[in-house]
């Protein structure tokens, strides 16, 4: 479940990630300048698929690379859950540096519910919930998750590498794993030597979700998602309710009737 379907997890400039957190209120916001980049981290993807139901902790790691060998890397940990129905709750929370002195804090929730096709993305700082429509079809695909042929890419752009890596039982899970590397030929998009990315994902079955999935490439250094505590089962319901004294924003084009 990215942002607009199925969650971000911000990664905001370094100045701001350095600010130890403050009170909504008091909370900076960087003033604005030339140039920069503003980057989003995607995470693992949760299919809204019923009768597999689970609440599991997951832990983000992201580190980049410089030109000179220096690594920044930076981290977080989030709750994520799962009903019987296919509901699906998430947590996000501020990417911050990894054994900083900078305390990460929760700036998202987000409650999506395949049968109604919503989606609410709810921001803790301004205690709005934005109603989206949310289609299921992308995230149910990631529930088997499928491997492509090893072998040379189109317009002769690179090659990529399947590897089985056998079974593997994290946090109590049983998991197959699987390796995709791609290799992109020089000139194909600007580089001036061949590009290596890497793709690699611990998959259950069981649960249709990777319980630790690794990316590395030259563009956004290595992103590392693990879930390090798992339990099956429905959780709490109250989990699925809209936050206390939130205003809901319905941002949908054509929201349903009410009966």
């Amino acid at each position: 479940m990215r942002i607009s379907v199925a969650g971000i997890l911000w990664l905001t400039s370094l100045a701001c990630m350095a600010q130890a957190p403050q009170t909504q209120q008091q909370r900076p916001r960087p003033a604005a300048e030339d140039g920069g980049v503003r980057e989003v981290l995607e995470s693992i993807v949760i299919p809204p698929i019923p009768h597999a139901p689970f609440t599991a902790t997951l832990a983000t790691e992201a580190t980049k690379y410089a030109a000179d060998g220096a690594t920044m890397t930076f981290a977080n940990e989030r709750h994520i859950a799962r009903d019987a129905q296919g509901r699906i709750y998430e947590e996000r929370w501020l990417l911050v540096p990894k054994n900083g002195n900078v305390k990460s804090w929760m700036n998202w929730i987000q409650i999506a519910d395949p049968q109604q096709r919503t989606l609410y993305n709810c921001s803790t700082e301004r205690h709005i919930c934005d109603l989206l429509v949310y289609d299921p079809a992308s995230d149910l695909a990631a529930a088997s998750p499928r491997k492509g042929p090893s072998g040379p890419m189109p317009h002769g752009d690179g090659n990529v590498a399947w590897e089985d890596l056998g079974n593997r039982n994290i946090a109590g899970v049983d998991t197959v794993g699987a390796r995709e590397t791609t290799t992109v030929n020089a000139g194909t998009m600007g580089n001036d030597q061949p590009l290596t990315s890497m793709r690699e994902y611990w998959h259950s079955d069981q649960l249709g979700i990777n319980l630790l999935s690794i990316r590395t490439s030259p563009m956004f250094g290595k992103q590392t998602f693990t879930i390090t505590e798992i339990t099956a089962g429905d959780p709490d319901p109250q989990m699925f309710a809209l936050p206390a004294g939130y205003k809901v924003n319905d941002q949908r084009k054509n929201p349903p009737i009410s009966h």
